[in-house]
C-alpha cells in the first residue's frame, strides 16, 4: 500500500526553514529554459548552501542575477569556455540536477530528443562519475526512460555505480495529476503516478485518491491529459519551448525531498529508479514509490495491490515501451 507522505505536503508546499547542512547543489544546463527557474528556486531553498551552475553559455550571468537574492547560499557560474568549468561546478556537490538538452517542439515526442540529449547526458554523467561519484544524480533531460539507463551504464563503466543515487525526475507527472484532479475535487489531492515519463508509460493511479469518483469517460480523459499534458504546453508556446517553468518547480520539489532526507527526515517520493519490481518481465527501471534517506533510496515500495483493472492494463501496456527505451539507452552507451 502507498503510505501517507507525512513529511511532504503537496498542497501549498514550502521549503523547510531548519538549519541547513552544508549542501552544494550543481545544476548542469543552468542557463536553459528549465535551468534558470530551477536555479532560482534552489537559491531560495535554505537547505542549499552553495550552487554550482554550468552550461555552454550565459551561466555567469544567471549566477550573478540569482546571486543577488537575499539567502545565504553562494552561487558560481561556469561555461564550457572556462578552464575546468564543469569540474568546478561539480566539485563537492551533494546533488547534481541535469536539465541540460534541447526542448521539445510541436509534433515532437520526448523520444525524438534522444539523438541529441543522449550524448549530452552521457558526457555530463561521465564528468559526475569522475568528479563527484557519491553525489545523488537527478536526471530531468528527456527522454528520461532512456537517459537514466544511459547514466547508469556510464557509472557502471566508471566502477562507481550506486543504484540508490541515480533518479529520473518524474515529479512533473505527479504535479500535473494533482492539479488536474484538484480541479475536479475543489482541493489539491495527492495522486500516485507510476511507470515512466513519456506518453503511455505515465500511469496515474486515480484509484488511490480518496473521495475521487470518475466515470469511465472521465477516467480515460484525465489519464490521457496526465500522460500528454506536456503537449498542451508545447502547443500553447507555439514552438517557443516546452514545459519549463512547471518542470523547474517539480525538479526543485524533488531536490528538496532529497535534501530533507539528507538532513535526517523520513521522506517518501516517486521517482524513476533501478528496481526489481518487474524483474520477471525483463524490466530494470520503473517509476514508483520510494523511501529516501541520507544515502538516497532507502526502500522501494511495490504497487498497491488494490489498483484497478484499468490501471493494471496500463501497466501491462507500459512495460514493452519502457523496455524499448531502456534497451535504447543501454545500447547507446555500449556502442558510443
Amino acid at each position: 500500500m502507498f503510505a501517507t507522505r507525512n513529511a511532504i505536503k503537496v498542497a501549498a508546499r514550502s521549503f523547510s526553514t531548519a538549519s541547513p547542512l552544508q549542501s552544494k547543489v550543481a545544476v548542469l544546463g543552468a542557463a536553459g529554459g528549465i535551468g534558470q527557474p530551477l536555479s532560482l528556486l534552489l537559491k531560495t531553498n535554505p537547505r542549499v548552501t552553495e550552487l554550482g551552475l554550468y552550461d555552454i553559455h550565459n551561466t555567469p550571468g544567471v549566477a550573478a542575477d540569482i546571486g543577488h537574492i537575499n539567502t545565504l547560499s553562494q552561487v558560481s557560474g561556469y561555461t564550457s569556455k572556462d578552464q575546468d568549468g564543469l569540474k568546478k561546478a561539480l566539485e563537492g556537490a551533494e546533488l547534481v540536477v541535469i536539465p541540460a538538452g534541447v526542448p521539445r517542439k510541436p509534433g515532437m515526442t520526448r523520444d525524438d530528443l534522444f539523438n541529441t540529449n543522449a550524448g549530452i547526458v552521457r558526457d555530463l554523467a561521465q564528468a559526475c562519475a569522475e568528479v563527484c561519484p557519491k553525489a545523488k544524480l537527478l536526471i530531468i533531460s528527456n527522454p528520461v526512460n532512456s537517459t537514466v539507463p544511459i547514466a547508469t551504464e556510464v557509472f557502471k563503466k566508471a566502477g562507481v555505480y550506486d543504484a540508490k543515487k541515480i533518479f529520473g525526475v518524474t515529479s512533473l507527472d505527479l504535479v500535473r495529476a494533482s492539479r488536474f484532479v484538484g480541479e475536479k475535487l475543489g482541493k489539491i489531492a495527492e495522486v500516485p503516478v507510476v511507470g515512466g515519463h513519456a506518453g503511455v508509460t505515465i500511469i496515474p493511479l486515480f484509484s488511490q485518491v480518496s473521495g475521487l469518483s470518475l466515470t469511465d469517460a472521465e477516467r480515460d480523459a484525465l489519464t490521457h491529459r496526465v500522460q500528454f499534458g506536456g503537449d498542451e504546453v508545447v502547443k500553447a508556446k507555439d514552438g517557443a519551448g516546452s514545459a519549463t517553468l512547471s518542470m523547474a518547480y517539480a525538479g526543485a520539489r524533488f531536490a528538496d525531498s532529497l535534501l530533507r532526507a539528507e538532513a535526517g527526515e523520513d521522506v517518501l517520493e516517486w521517482a524513476f529508479v533501478r528496481t526489481d519490481l518487474f524483474k520477471n518481465e525483463g524490466l530494470e527501471f520503473f517509476s514508483t514509490y520510494v523511501k529516501l534517506d541520507k544515502n538516497g533510496v532507502k526502500e522501494i515500495l511495490p504497487l498497491p495491490q488494490n489498483i484497478s483493472e484499468y490501471e493494471k492494463e496500463l501497466v501491462k501496456k507500459a512495460i514493452p515501451e519502457l523496455k524499448k527505451s531502456e534497451t535504447k539507452g543501454v545500447s547507446f552507451v555500449s556502442s558510443n
